[in-house]
C-alpha cells in the first residue's frame, strides 16, 4: 500500500512548490496530460499552462507523460514546446527507463505530477521517482479511468482513516 502514498499532494499543478523541488535536485518534471494539466474535453492547452511551462523551463526539463496517444498529445507538444512521451502504460517501467535512458536522469531527479493514485503515483513511487498527487480537474473521465477511481477511493478511504492521507488535506 506504501506505493500509492505519493510523496506530496497539491490542490493543483499551480500549487506545486517548484523551488523547492528545484532545492531538492530535481531536474526533470513528468506531468501526467488528462485531467492534470488539461480536462480530456481540452485539445489545446490553456494561457495559464503555457505561462507555467515557461517559466518552468528555465529551471527543469519538462515532459508531458502521458498514457494518452500520439495524436492527443501532438497540440500539447507543439504549443508548449515540451517533449511528450506518448503511450507511456503507467504505471509499468518501459517508458520511466526510457527516459532516464534518453536524457540522463536519475531517478531521484524525476518528480512525477498527476492526479491519479494507481498509474502516476504508483509508476513515480516503483521507479524511485518523487511522485506529487494534485486533484484532478475535469469531470469526464473514460471507463478505464472510472475503474482505476473505484480502487483510488477503497485505498483513500483506507488511508484516510490511518491519518496518511485525506483528499483536500495538502502537504509538501
Amino acid at each position: 500500500m506504501e506505493n500509492f502514498i505519493p510523496d506530496m499532494y497539491a490542490q493543483s499543478i499551480y500549487k506545486i512548490d517548484y523551488k523547492k523541488l528545484k532545492k531538492q535536485n530535481i531536474k526533470c518534471l513528468l506531468f501526467d496530460l488528462d485531467n492534470t494539466v488539461a480536462p480530456y474535453a481540452e485539445h489545446v492547452p490553456s494561457s495559464d499552462v503555457k505561462e507555467l511551462f515557461h517559466a518552468l523551463e528555465a529551471d527543469f526539463k519538462v515532459i508531458i507523460f502521458s498514457n494518452s496517444g500520439k495524436k492527443r498529445l501532438r497540440p500539447f507538444k507543439e504549443n508548449l514546446n515540451v517533449d511528450v512521451a506518448y503511450s507511456s502504460h503507467k504505471p509499468f517501467k518501459k517508458k520511466y527507463l526510457k527516459i532516464m535512458r534518453i536524457y540522463g536522469f536519475k531517478p531521484e531527479e524525476i518528480a512525477c505530477i498527476g492526479d491519479q493514485l494507481m498509474t502516476d503515483i504508483l509508476g513515480a513511487n516503483k521507479r524511485g521517482c518523487l511522485s506529487i498527487l494534485v486533484n484532478s480537474i475535469g469531470t469526464y473521465e473514460p471507463i478505464w479511468t472510472k475503474f482505476n477511481r473505484f480502487f483510488e477511493r477503497i485505498i483513500l478511504r483506507r488511508f484516510a482513516k490511518k491519518g496518511i492521507l485525506e483528499k483536500g488535506v495538502y502537504y509538501d
